[in-house]
């Protein structure tokens, strides 16, 4: 046999030795850790991942410090919340006109083009008397309904109570020949744009607070039950759409879940029902407004609306149940509460939703921190406090003549002298029942009207 050549290819060359045996592994390793090696960790590398491993670093304690402040106002806006709830009326009507404030400017906000504006001096200052123009009308209608015997009997008050549309209206016709006088050439399209965007604004945030309002005055428990319905509502929607989610609902959230969104549902119903129960065991909840001085503690008093008070209903023949049942009505009404702010006013978010993404923007401002914007939080509120009121008055509200509307029909409607008579009619009546003494007639009889 031919002796064995000492022949190296060079294919090999770098896994051989001097004496052609092939490299060991333990040979490569020895050879990959002297200078030079292919296989040794550069610097540059070595450098590179120090930097990934810091920018990881920072984005987690990012991430912790958002969740630290996100956690903190959270709470902070609970116990706020709660705090002005039992403190009375008067503290819940500030929160509500503070949140339509603040989410007006977050909006008019987005729009805003500030080389635009620094020319135009004007533009802000008409978004904001727009604004209060709009308030005076809305807020202004809901204080002489709900305190007619109040404003009505005062002599400053009654000028501006019965002339309140007109004063509005002329306000505003102000704002608007001040707006037609401040039109400047080359910036008109920007100046309608914004005045298009005011008033879509004062629609969508102002008109629906002012609705809002209107159901405090109805009783605490119109403002508190549809609220927490959309709360709960939002928070089952994240956990069954994390915990069992697959389809998604809608490409304007993508990460809603049609999952979410019908577990959600089952459990807003939970819990509007457990809510109700709590609630109408108490006056100040179920109470129109008539002191606004009330505080959960004092409690107030009223006779309770019929959707309050238990009723008998029986099962129809077919089921073959002939034993009745007592429960509140309002227990069916929670129903379509729970189901309105289950299917509906997640399209209030939606639509916040589609509005960002068109100006290209994650939140409408920065009011509450590690929350975003005050809209971000109240855009499914607004359009549940719109259909509580609508549903409360077409279903739910008693409708019965109360002082003011009296007084209102007096002072309004009759002359002094009618007046007059009306006022010792009812003087008449009420000595009959032995409610005034009869010494009232007597001063009554001489009264004459003024001339």
């Amino acid at each position: 046999m031919a002796p064995r050549r000492n022949v190296q290819f060079p294919h090999r060359s770098g896994h051989s030795t001097a004496n052609g045996r092939r490299e060991s592994f333990s040979d490569v390793s020895d050879h990959g850790t002297e200078p030079g090696s292919p296989l040794k960790l550069g610097d540059g590398f070595r450098g590179d991942l120090q930097s990934l491993e810091a920018t990881q670093a920072a984005e987690f304690e990012k991430k912790k410090q958002t969740f630290i402040t996100r956690t903190i106002w959270t709470l902070i806006m609970i116990g706020g919340f709660f705090v002005s709830l039992l403190s009375g009326h008067l503290f819940m009507i500030a929160v509500v006109t503070a949140v339509q404030i603040v989410s007006f400017k977050e909006v008019i906000a987005i729009a805003n083009v500030p080389t635009r504006q620094r020319q135009l001096k004007y533009t802000n200052s008409l978004n904001w008397y727009f604004l209060a123009t709009t308030m005076y009308f809305l807020d202004g209608e809901s204080v002489i309904y709900y305190f007619k015997h109040i404003v009505l009997v005062d002599k400053v008050l009654l000028p501006f109570a019965t002339h309140h549309r007109f004063i509005s209206f002329m306000l505003y016709i102000f704002g608007f020949v001040f707006f037609v006088a401040s039109l400047r050439k080359g910036h008109y399209r920007f100046q309608f744009t914004q005045f298009a965007w005011t008033h879509m604004a004062l629609f969508f945030i102002v008109v629906q607070c002012h609705f809002i309002m209107n159901n405090i005055f109805e009783g605490m428990v119109w403002l508190f039950l549809p609220a927490s319905l959309v709360i709960t509502n939002d928070i089952f929607a994240y956990i069954c759409g994390i915990t069992f989610g697959r389809t998604q609902l809608i490409k304007l959230s993508p990460k809603k879940t049609v999952e979410g969104f019908v577990g959600a549902w089952v459990m807003t119903i939970v819990f509007g029902v457990l809510m109700t129960n709590v609630l109408i065991q108490y006056s100040y909840f179920t109470c129109p407004v008539n002191d606004l001085g009330a505080t959960f503690w004092t409690g107030l008093g009223c006779s309770p609306n019929p959707v309050f008070l238990s009723k008998t209903y029986y099962l129809p023949s077919w089921t073959s149940i002939t034993r009745p049942f007592d429960i509140q009505p309002i227990q069916f009404h929670i129903l379509v509460f729970a189901t309105f702010a289950s299917l509906i006013a997640p399209f209030g978010g939606f639509f916040a939703s589609g509005l960002k993404r068109s100006f290209k923007i994650k939140d409408f401002g920065e009011s509450i921190p590690g929350h975003g914007g005050m809209t971000d939080r109240m855009d499914c509120q607004f359009i549940m406090g719109l259909f509580t009121y609508m549903y409360y008055h077409s279903f739910i509200a008693v409708h019965s003549a109360t002082v003011g509307d009296v007084m209102e029909m007096a002072i309004t409607g009759l002359t002094v002298e009618d007046q007059i008579e009306v006022v010792k009619g009812l003087s008449r009546y009420l000595v009959n029942q032995g409610a005034v003494p009869e010494k009232l007639l007597s001063c009554l009889a001489k009264v004459t009207p003024a001339k």
